[in-house]
């Protein structure tokens, strides 16, 4: 990415100034529980509540689907701690899922968590994942093929064998509404819930950088990403706050016979709103997406300025392409005005860089809609359909 140097200089400021006001906030909202635990008051994240005790950290995470419930509770202990003193181990196994930590062997399901640990520096500590053709570093893909990562097969049935040859402390694996983790789950191995996907705020997401800073033993850098993007961010979000005009934008496309709409609240409708657009749907309400027609979202979004969503193909799509796979497209504004960007997550780093970046994601939509702002900018992850 290109950036001029006063543009550099003013985000090294920003970042410089947020961190006191963060630990400054920390402080002055932290309280003490009944069990004499310190909680931290996390500024973004819903999903997850983080209390530090003498010698243990208790993580709970809140059910997105019934967010009045508790879905887990996780017990991280120091393994130097738990590893011979079985009465420790017995007493914190009875307040939740107990974890010795750092994790020394986890096993990763997604493609995200695992640019995550990636970006986290802690791959060493990574010894399985999941369905590695989505995974876009290089670094990862070379301890693939070098057999330093082992490769389980898909998300949705891991080669359970393989996970037990590897003795693995954890495996992180993103929950669904409904549904288990199949035979993994009769394996005695914990497994971490990894619903940073459901936070509203793209900053919900990247603060769940901090349990996974816990778990892999480097609190302190996890900290220290979540201040940087979080001050970024916001400075992105102040900039695009100033603006007189907000264009409209449509989302996403049509698969199969239903629309996927993203909810405004979900932190794709975030994104947009702070990169300062007008989305068509921001009556939607609900925290994930909504099933609509192609006749339904039309009506909605035929007159939207522009339209953005993502793919997965071998080659750049083109706005031939797109009307080969379904004429009627041809009839939105933006596909008459050209004004169609679309990113292609197999070559992109979109999701690699979604939980802890969405900063850079937001400058790209940023220069989409209002490029005076930006006007050097080089985008990363969207690009323009052309003929």
């Amino acid at each position: 990415m290109n950036y001029n140097k006063q543009y550099f200089l003013s985000i090294a400021v920003l970042i410089a100034l947020a961190t006191p006001i963060l630990i400054g906030c920390r402080g002055s909202h932290t309280r003490q529980g009944a069990e004499a635990g310190t909680v931290d008051s996390l500024l973004y994240a819903e999903g997850l509540e983080i209390a530090y005790f003498s010698n243990f950290t208790r993580v709970s995470l809140r059910d997105p689907w019934d967010t009045v419930k508790t879905r887990k509770t996780y017990i991280l202990a120091p393994k130097t701690d738990i590893k011979d003193n079985h009465s420790l181990r017995d007493s914190l196994s009875k307040l939740g899922i107990l974890i010795g930590t750092p994790v020394e062997r986890a096993v990763i399901y997604t493609s995200v968590h695992v640019a995550m640990a990636a970006q986290l520096g802690v791959l060493d500590q990574v010894c399985g994942v999941c369905e590695p053709q989505y995974i876009t570093s290089n670094e990862v893909l070379d301890r693939i093929n070098n057999h330093l990562i082992a490769d389980l097969g898909q998300s949705t049935s891991p080669n359970v064998e393989k996970i037990i040859d590897l003795g693995c402390d954890v495996i992180i694996a993103s929950p669904f509404e409904n549904s288990g983790y199949g035979a993994a789950e009769k394996l005695g191995i914990p497994i971490v819930e990894a619903a940073d996907y459901m936070e509203h705020h793209p900053l919900g997401r990247t603060e769940w950088v901090k349990f996974y800073g816990l778990l892999f033993g480097c609190k302190d850098i996890a900290q220290a990403q979540f201040a940087s993007t979080m001050a970024r961010y916001d400075s992105l979000k102040n900039i695009c706050s100033t603006v007189s005009y907000r264009p409209s934008v449509v989302l996403e496309r049509k698969w199969g016979q239903t629309w996927g709409v993203p909810a405004a609240r979900s932190y794709i409708g975030t994104l947009h709103r702070d990169a300062g657009a007008d989305y068509v749907f921001s009556d939607i309400t609900s925290s994930s997406s909504v099933h609509m027609s192609f006749e339904q979202v039309f009506e909605r979004g035929c007159d939207a300025d522009y339209w953005l969503f993502k793919y997965s193909g071998g080659k750049p799509m083109t706005l031939g392409d797109l009307k080969r796979e379904y004429l009627p497209y041809s009839h939105f504004k933006a596909y008459k005005t050209q004004c169609i960007y679309a990113c292609n997550t197999l070559v992109s780093s979109y999701y690699d860089d979604i939980t802890l970046h969405p900063d850079r994601i937001l400058e790209d939509l940023m220069h989409i809609y209002h490029p005076e702002l930006s006007p050097d900018y080089q985008m990363c992850y969207y690009f323009r359909l052309l003929e």
